[in-house]
């Protein structure tokens, strides 16, 4: 049905140019005031009075004229003209609200160490979009973005989680740390993957994409056969427990950038294992970011580290 009506409706091009020459008295005056040529504003004309098969305007050296059937069809074409401003404001005010504001949830390691320059260069483009941030593990952070509550996701991880489309938006290398003061410190060989493996450690929970990175790269070892030392919820945390000589971890390079550089905490040497990876923004599966979540995506492409 709606195929067959678009046959034998003009388009709002059409009937805009119609009411212009209804305005105006002439066909000249009303294709300058639409940006067209005269000639395409004639052959504009023609095309529809084919479509409906009647004529419209009447040509004259004096100007143009609506023929009775144009005073007609130009009514109608005003109620169709109106009702298309009306779609076109409601539209513009659905985009405005969406615009307003982004919902964002962030892994730990991008939240505390990428996100904000990146939010700081999208203020800059959208002054006007308030932006919400829920920070948590890449599990955590996947089940928002799968529920509706955030408009983008960024985690860390092996793999995109079930449901959820992704781009790589950074890389990072997982560190071993001690505080200066570990046996760990003075050793002068690097440290084997299964001794890694077999020692208590300070870990992220599971289900963070640092642990999950770890549990993979030491499963051809046998896996973290010691049970943890402390099990903690946030970087932060884990960080602040090495640095006082709890116990070693292994950390984003990006978390203990500054704990490395002011020497409050040492990097162990590790031999041939793995542990690069890659941070990810994620969004559901089919539907492409629109608005300022487009734009932060964006932003993210050459801004990594």
């Amino acid at each position: 049905m709606t195929d067959l009506l678009s046959r034998r409706v003009p388009d709002l091009a059409a009937l805009e140019l119609l009411l212009a020459v209804a305005r105006l008295g002439s066909l000249g005056r009303a294709a300058r005031e639409l940006g067209i040529t005269q000639p395409a504003a004639s052959a504009r004309i023609r095309a529809t009075e084919r479509l409906l098969g009647v004529a419209l305007v009447e040509r004259s050296p004096r100007g143009s004229r609506l023929t009775d059937a144009g005073v007609l069809v130009t009514d109608w074409a005003r109620r169709v003209v109106e009702a298309a401003e009306a779609f076109d404001a409601g539209v513009q005010a659905l985009r405005g609200r969406r615009d307003s504001r982004l919902r964002v949830a962030a892994s730990m390691t991008v939240a505390e160490y990428l996100l904000p320059g990146w939010l700081i260069a999208l203020r800059t483009e959208r002054p006007g979009t308030a932006v919400s941030l829920r920070a948590g593990n890449s599990a955590a952070v996947a089940g928002h973005v799968l529920a509706g509550e955030a408009d983008l996701g960024f985690v860390e991880g092996l793999e995109v989680p079930p449901g959820l489309d992704g781009a790589v938006v950074a890389h990072d290398r997982l560190v071993v740390v001690t505080a200066p003061t570990h046996p760990w410190a003075r050793r002068r060989t690097p440290l084997d993957p299964a001794e890694l493996a077999a020692t208590p450690l300070v870990l992220r929970e599971p289900g963070s994409g640092t642990r999950q990175v770890l549990d993979a790269a030491l499963a051809p070892h046998g896996g973290l056969t010691a049970p943890p030392l402390l099990e903690l919820a946030s970087t932060t945390a884990v960080k602040a427990a090495v640095v006082s000589g709890a116990g070693p971890s292994v950390l984003s390079e990006l978390a203990v950038a500054d704990e490395l550089a002011s020497h409050r905490a040492t990097e162990i040497p590790l031999r041939s294992l793995p542990l690069r990876r890659a941070l990810r923004a994620v969004w559901p599966t089919g539907h492409y970011p629109t608005g300022p979540a487009r734009n932060l995506l964006g932003l993210t492409r050459g801004r990594e580290g």
